[in-house]
């Protein structure tokens, strides 16, 4: 493998990215792969800077399209500082959120419209593609029940149930219209995702 790839995990809050991204981290480096585990918004300490002021539940008085602009400049750091350089050096990253988030939270979410969300972050990609784009599926309802055992919600994660309701439908919406977009159901036991996302991933892994 030349280049390294760009593997994306999407899906609403309390999908279970973060313990899906640990274990495929762990096969795959046991497959011998090198492998760079990073997240939206954050990623570079410039990133991480950005992410505690969209997150930092002082700031209600955001609007969309602030929240989504700062989202596009944390991505452009992430973009120029990390991604690019580790897939070149032929690194499988695996980036827990990416642009996905943004066209479903604020561009479906917020109700900015995808097609402005996709504009302001033509510049962030600086034309740089997912390779795989999985998509953990579960019912709205379902993942704010998994996310009530939090003590503490974050900014977006205190937007309301209509709120999520609406990023729920966007991730169905996008993932019937992008055939990059692989679907894994999540409301099933942590190994049955596992499998089902190593089966996406190996499936891809051999045609290229």
């Amino acid at each position: 493998m030349k280049k390294g790839l760009l593997i994306t995990l999407e899906g609403p809050d309390g999908s279970g990215k973060t313990t899906q991204i640990n274990l495929l981290e762990e096969y795959l480096k046991e497959k011998g792969y090198e492998v760079l585990k990073t997240r939206e918004p954050g990623g570079t300490s410039i990133s991480e800077k950005i992410r505690d002021i969209i997150l930092d539940n002082h700031n209600v008085k955001m609007c969309g399209m602030c929240e989504a602009l700062l989202y596009a400049a944390s991505r452009a750091q992430l973009v120029n500082e990390v991604l690019k350089p580790a897939i070149e050096e032929g690194k499988i990253v695996i980036c827990d959120r990416f642009v996905d988030s943004s066209i479903v939270y604020q561009g479906i979410g917020r109700g900015l419209g995808v097609d402005r969300i996709r504009s302001i972050n033509e510049a962030a990609l600086d034309g740089l593609c997912t390779d795989i784009t999985i998509m953990l599926t579960l019912p709205y309802d379902e993942g704010l029940k998994r996310k009530y055992k939090q003590k503490i919600f974050d900014r977006l994660e205190n937007s309301g149930e209509e709120f999520h309701k609406k990023v729920f439908e966007g991730y169905l919406e996008i993932s019937r219209k992008c055939d990059k977009i692989k679907t894994v159901d999540a409301n099933t036991s942590i190994e049955n995702v596992h499998k089902d996302i190593i089966q996406i991933v190996n499936k891809f892994l051999k045609c290229n």
